[in-house]
This record gives structure tokens, C-alpha cells and sequence, in this order.
């Protein structure tokens, strides 16, 4: 990583006691940031490193200052590290924000002086949500590393009927919870071997699936409910975990 030059670091002291407004674009990688003056005066313009200790480095001496940053993948751990280092959080709406989402000058640092503008004028301009806390978050994770397994499943089981068709032959009464040896036994040895490995890799998928459901049964049931509702109950009879009481994204 180059070093910050004695320009920057000068320039880093001027602004030292202001009060910024800053776009952050964020990905992989070193990515901009511009922080901007109430005038509206670009005062800084950086790229930092996409990490916890970047970030840290970079924000962690300036000021109490509003960032503006898009909905993503790095976005829900970022927006909760910069409150912690003391700053105001936006995080705008990636979807909603057209200045963004359909301009044609796609370019990082560009789009982290736009957002800085948009949230300098009026932060109701991006949009803007808030994400869950981090507990509900690592709940969220353990649901969607389940639906992944599933569907990982799913589509060697999908595999091992196109296989089995395509060699004029069929895996009769077999579904992804019941797929043994013994649904095997009718079929070819050269199509045994053929799925063998796919049929021993469901059967693994499976118990990993299982691992996953049996101590979070009961979680998994509240958070189904809270985020996608059941309308055989009345809407006042659930009441969701104190982590996920507000609808976020």
C-alpha cells in the first residue's frame, strides 16, 4: 500500500477540526473516499483499504463526521464500525439512488462525490435504511447458510435424474431426503458409478443441513415468522426477538 504522502498528511491536519460530510464507495479493494466542508468544498480526497484496519486508519482520527455509503455486501459491518469510531452512518439505498444506479459515468470516485453531495444538501436523498444489528445479522447468516445447503442439494439431486434420463433410465421414488443406495440398485453399474460420488455428497449435504436445524429449530421458526410473516396468526400475537423489533435491510 503507498505510503500517504506529506501533502495528504498536511492536508489531513487543516481539516482536522471540521466538521465533514463524506461519500464512501465501497467494494473489494482499495476504494475513494472525498470528504466535503459545509460549503460544499471538497477537502479530502483518499482511497482506503476495504478492512476493518483500514478503515480504522483512515476514519478513526477525523472528526465526528456524516458518511454516506450505498447498500452492499461490505455495508452492514462497515455502517456499525463507523458508529462505533463515533461518526453518523448513512446507509443510502443503492437501488433508489438513480444518480448513482443509472449514471454512465461509472467511476469511484466519482460516485463517492456524489454521495457525499446528496448526503451534504439532504440525506432523505439517498434513501436511507438501516441495517440489522449484528445479532440478528449472525442469525440471518445461519438461516442463508441452510437455504444455501439446500440448494446446493437440490441441484445434485437435479443432476442425478438428468443422468440417469439421459442413459434411458430413471430414479424412481427418490427425493433429496431419501436418496440411498438402495434407490440404486435397479439401475446400470456403469450409471452406479457414474453417481456414486453425487449420490454420497446429497447423502453429506443432508447431515450438514440437519446439523444446522436441530440446536436452532426454535430460531429458525421466530425468525421465519418475523421476516416473512404467517397469516394464520393475528398480527398481535407475535411478537418478534428485541434484536429484530424494526423492519430493517
Amino acid at each position: 500500500m503507498k505510503k500517504v504522502s506529506s501533502a495528504v498528511a498536511k492536508q489531513s491536519r487543516n481539516i482536522s477540526q471540521q466538521k465533514l460530510t463524506v461519500g464512501l464507495d465501497l467494494g473489494d479493494g482499495n476504494r475513494w473516499y472525498c470528504g466535503m466542508e459545509e460549503a460544499g468544498q471538497i477537502q479530502l480526497e483518499q482511497r482506503v483499504r476495504t478492512n476493518a484496519k483500514g478503515l480504522r486508519e483512515g476514519f478513526g482520527g477525523m472528526p465526528r463526521s456524516r458518511v454516506a455509503l450505498e447498500t452492499g455486501t461490505h455495508s452492514p459491518w462497515i455502517s456499525r464500525l463507523l458508529s462505533e469510531l463515533g461518526h453518523e452512518g448513512i446507509v443510502g439505498h443503492a437501488r433508489k439512488v438513480r444518480l448513482i444506479g443509472e449514471s454512465r459515468k461509472k467511476d469511484d470516485r466519482l460516485d463517492a462525490q456524489t454521495l457525499a453531495r446528496l448526503a451534504r444538501m439532504d440525506p432523505e436523498l439517498l434513501c436511507p435504511g438501516k441495517h440489522r444489528g449484528a445479532p440478528a445479522q449472525a442469525d440471518l447468516m445461519m438461516i442463508r447458510a441452510r437455504a444455501g445447503l439446500v440448494r446446493a442439494r437440490t441441484g445434485l439431486v437435479n443432476t442425478a435424474r438428468g443422468l440417469a434420463k439421459s442413459y434411458g433410465e430413471r430414479l424412481r421414488g427418490c427425493n433429496v431426503r431419501n436418496m440411498n443406495p438402495e434407490k440404486a440398485e435397479s439401475l446400470s453399474p456403469e450409471l452406479r458409478r457414474a453417481l456414486e460420488p453425487v449420490r454420497a455428497t446429497i447423502e453429506s449435504v443432508s447431515e450438514r443441513i440437519v446439523e444446522l436445524e436441530t440446536p436452532n429449530r426454535t430460531r429458525f421458526a421466530v425468525l421465519y415468522l418475523f421476516q416473512f410473516g404467517n397469516p394464520s396468526l393475528p398480527p398481535r400475537q407475535f411478537s418478534s426477538p428485541p434484536h429484530l423489533k424494526s423492519r430493517s435491510i
